[in-house]
C-alpha cells in the first residue's frame, strides 16, 4: 500500500512545477468498480440524478454523435466544466474552459457566490461556443474549435450589474440575438427576459437598450423567471426557461411565431407528486433518433444541483418534460427509464487521486485564482505538497482561503481516505482534510506551542460567516497520519483518524453539511497559516481516495 513512510524524500534540487488546471488537462474517467454514484443500471436503464454531484445550472448539445455539457462554476478554479458523453447518462470530465476567471486581479480572492453564473453552450460555425455571466461584471464569450481546448480567452460582450443567464440564436436569415435574464440583487429588477440583437460573430451587440420580451411579473404566480435557453424548430421561437425560485420552481415553455413576441406559455415540467424538488433549468436535446430529452438540475441542498436526465414528448407543439403528471400537459420528474443509446460504457467523473501524474486530476479546483507556486506534484515524486499559506483574517477562517483545494460531493453517502504529514510547521500552522460550505468542519494537524496537535474543528451555524470552534483530539501528534471522512445520507459528515490504518478513531462531533454560496459543498484539503507560513512549511499528501459508503 502506497504510504507517507514509504515515499523517497528526494527533496534537494527539485524543481518546482506548476499545477495548471487547464482545459488542455486530461485524466482516466472513473470507472465503474470504484465510482461511488453511477447512473446507468447495466440493464439497458438508468436512475436519476444521472450526476450526484453539483454541475449547477448544466446546459448541453450533440454534435454527430457525440454529447456535450457546461456547468456554472461560481468561483472555483479553473471554471466551466466541460463533460462529454455518448448517451447522456454516463459522462466524463475531460477539462475546464476557464483556466483563470476574469479580471484575474478580482479573483485573487475567494468571492463565494460570484463568478461563473449559468452559462450556454452551443455549436454554430464551426466552433464551440459558451457564453456565460459573471453577475458583478457582465456578460463574456469563449470560443474553441476542440471542446477540450484551447478555448479562447474570454472577451466582455455585454458589461454590467445584474444581467445574467445568457443564450444565443442563429436565425435562418443570419441574424443573431441574445437573450438574457436579471439578478435582482445587483440590477435591482428580476423576473424578465430581455432580448438584444447580435452581430453574428458575437464581437458586438446591436442593440444596446434592450427589449423585454417575456415579463413573468405579468404572468400569473409567477416569480424568479430566469436561466432561458433559445431554440427554434417546427417554425417557432421556443424559450425555455425555469421559474418559482430554485428549490420550490417548475419548468416553463414560452414560444412565439415572432422572435420579438409575444410569447404564449406553458408550464412543463414540475415536482408533481415525485420528491424531485425544483426540478427545473436545463437543456433540450435531440438524441440521433430523433427523440427528444431534457437535461436539468434538482437543488440537493449540501449535494449540490445535481443533474437529471428526462425523456420529452410532443403534444399540440407543446413540449411535455418527463411522465404524466397530475396536472395534463405538465410532466413530472422520473426515477428511472430506458438510456437514450444503449451499448455506452459506464463512466462517472473522477473523485480519488493518488497523486502520481504530471497534473492534478480534472476534480480538483482552488477557492480562486490560483498561484502555482501553491502546490508542487515534483518535489516529492508521488505525493501533493501544499506549501502553506496565509488565511486572510476577514475571508472566514480556512474556508476563504484562496489555496483551498477541493472538489463536489460525487454521492448521497461515500468515503475519503487521505494520509498526510504536516512538516516544517509554525505556530498557527494547520492542514487537513475538510468538508466545506456556509459551515463546515475539518480534522488536521495543527502547529501550537511547539508542539504539533491533532485538532477537530467546526465552524457553525449556518450562515455565511460562522462561528470556528476547535478541539484538540490529540495533544501530542505524530506529524503524519491517516485521515477518513464518512458521509452519511443526508449530508451528515463523520470524521475519524488513525495511527496505523487499520483502526480509526471517532474525532469530533457528527456535523450535518450546510450547503455553500449557490453551490453545494466540497470536499477537499488546505495548510494555512495565520502569516504566510513558516519557511518550507507544508503538507504533503500521499492520495486521496474517494469509495462508495
Amino acid at each position: 500500500m502506497k504510504t507517507v513512510r514509504s515515499k523517497s524524500l528526494r527533496l534537494a534540487g527539485a524543481a518546482l512545477l506548476p499545477i495548471v488546471l487547464a482545459a488542455c488537462q486530461s485524466a482516466p474517467a472513473t470507472m465503474s468498480a470504484a465510482a461511488p454514484w453511477l447512473a446507468d443500471l447495466g440493464d439497458g436503464r438508468y436512475q436519476n440524478p444521472v450526476l450526484h454531484a453539483d454541475y449547477s445550472d448544466p446546459d448541453a448539445i450533440r454534435v454527430g454523435d457525440r454529447y456535450y455539457m457546461t456547468a456554472s462554476s461560481f468561483n472555483a478554479v479553473p471554471g466551466l466544466p466541460l463533460l462529454t458523453s455518448t448517451d447522456m447518462v454516463n459522462w466524463e470530465l475531460v477539462g475546464h474552459a476557464l483556466p483563470r476567471l476574469v479580471p484575474a486581479e478580482r479573483y485573487v480572492q475567494a468571492r463565494h457566490g460570484e463568478g461563473v453564473w449559468a452559462p450556454s453552450l452551443r455549436h454554430h460555425d464551426g466552433k464551440f461556443w459558451i457564453f456565460y455571466p459573471d453577475p458583478d461584471v457582465g456578460i463574456f464569450v469563449t470560443t474553441a474549435i476542440n471542446f477540450t481546448g484551447p478555448w479562447s480567452e474570454p472577451r466582455l460582450l455585454l458589461p454590467g450589474k445584474g444581467i445574467i443567464d445568457p443564450t444565443p440564436l442563429w436565425d435562418e436569415d443570419g441574424k443573431a440575438y441574445l437573450l438574457h435574464a436579471w439578478a435582482r440583487s445587483r440590477a435591482g429588477i428580476n423576473n424578465i427576459l430581455t432580448l438584444r440583437s447580435m452581430a453574428p460573430d458575437a464581437s458586438r451587440l446591436l442593440d444596446l437598450e434592450g427589449k423585454t420580451v417575456i415579463d413573468g411579473n405579468k404572468l400569473p404566480n409567477y416569480r424568479t423567471l430566469e436561466g432561458p435557453k433559445f431554440y427554434k424548430a417546427n417554425a417557432y421561437y421556443y424559450v425555455f426557461a425555469p421559474a418559482g425560485g430554485v428549490e420550490e420552481g417548475w419548468q416553463s415553455v414560452f414560444r412565439s411565431r415572432s422572435i420579438h413576441g409575444p410569447y404564449e406559455d406553458r408550464i412543463v415540467m414540475d415536482q408533481g407528486n415525485t420528491a424531485i424538488n425544483g426540478p427545473h433549468q436545463g437543456a433540450w436535446v435531440r438524441a440521433q433518433d430523433g427523440r427528444d430529452w431534457f437535461l436539468h438540475f434538482q437543488d440537493k441542498k449540501a449535494y449540490g444541483r445535481v443533474v437529471h436526465l428526462n425523456p420529452m414528448r410532443w403534444a399540440d407543439g407543446w413540449p411535455v418534460i418527463g411522465e404524466d403528471g397530475p396536472r395534463s400537459g405538465t410532466g413530472q420528474p422520473v426515477l428511472t427509464h430506458a438510456k437514450p443509446v444503449a451499448g455506452s460504457r459506464v463512466l462517472a467523473p473522477p473523485t480519488s487521486d493518488e497523486f502520481n501524474g504530471p497534473a492534478l486530476g480534472l476534480q480538483w479546483q482552488w477557492n480562486a485564482n490560483h498561484d502555482p507556486r501553491w502546490a508542487s506534484l515534483t518535489e516529492r515524486p508521488g505525493m501533493l505538497r501544499l506549501h502553506t499559506q496565509a488565511a486572510p483574517a476577514a475571508a472566514g477562517y480556512v474556508r476563504g482561503a484562496p489555496s483551498l483545494l477541493a472538489q463536489k460531493l460525487p454521492a448521497p453517502a461515500f468515503v475519503v481516505n487521505t494520509h498526510v504529514a504536516l512538516n516544517n510547521a509554525a505556530d498557527g500552522d494547520r492542514a487537513g482534510l475538510i468538508v466545506n460550505a456556509m459551515q463546515y468542519a475539518w480534522l488536521g494537524l495543527s502547529r501550537n506551542g511547539g508542539a504539533t496537535e491533532l485538532v477537530y474543528t467546526s465552524c457553525t451555524p449556518a450562515r455565511e460567516r460562522c462561528t470556528e470552534t476547535s478541539s484538540v483530539v490529540l495533544p501530542s501528534a505524530p506529524s503524519s497520519l491517516y485521515l477518513r471522512m464518512s458521509m452519511a445520507q443526508g449530508a451528515m459528515a463523520n470524521f475519524s483518524y488513525s495511527l496505523d490504518n487499520v483502526t480509526f478513531i471517532p474525532a469530533g462531533q457528527p456535523l450535518e453539511v450546510s450547503k455553500g454560496r449557490w453551490v453545494g459543498a466540497q470536499v477537499g484539503l488546505f495548510s494555512v497559516g495565520d502569516k504566510a507560513g513558516a519557511p518550507g512549511s507544508h503538507l504533503d499528501v500521499d492520495y486521496f481516495r474517494v469509495s462508495a459508503k
